[in-house]
């Protein structure tokens, strides 16, 4: 590719929103929660460990806003370091054991002739078992990309 593509290319693209120092800390928070939960196996462990976690976010609440860019590289890094191979998903979405095992029969094959009852459902579902509406984005008309390496639906 040339540069003129290149630099049109990376016009066209979203810029990713700047977010202030609480929203980075909150969003490694989550983060550190998610990877927790795939490792813990007994809730049990999984409360003990994120007590430890939350103390380590509080310990630092409030601090100069130059040691708090320092602490949310620091994270991001262990973030890496302790992310899980395979990480838990929900068993119903894309991944998880029970994805798929039993989808919904599509009412074409079960009336052929469209005489379809008065009781029959009017909605549809998506793959992740979500209600299919096209103001959210995701909806089951057409064909479906699911990611299994990302375990998401696109």
């Amino acid at each position: 590719m040339n540069e003129v593509f290149r630099s049109a290319a990376n016009e066209a693209r979203q810029k990713l929103p700047k977010l202030t120092s609480n929203q980075e800390a909150a969003r490694a928070y989550r983060k550190s929660l998610k990877i927790l939960s795939s490792w813990a196996i007994d809730r049990e462990i999984f409360l003990e460990e994120a007590e430890i976690i939350r103390a380590r976010f509080d310990a630092e609440r409030g601090c100069q806003p130059a040691k708090a860019v320092r602490l949310i590289k620091e994270a991001k890094k262990e973030l890496h370091y302790y992310t899980h191979p395979d990480p838990y998903c929900v068993a119903f979405m894309p991944g998880g054991t029970l994805f798929m095992r039993n989808p919904p029969i599509p009412m074409e094959v079960c009336f052929p002739d469209g005489d379809l009852p008065s009781d029959a459902p009017k909605i549809t579902f998506n793959p992740d078992m979500s209600v299919s509406k096209k103001e959210t984005g995701k909806s089951a008309v057409g064909s479906v990309l699911i990611d299994f390496t990302k375990k998401n639906m696109e």
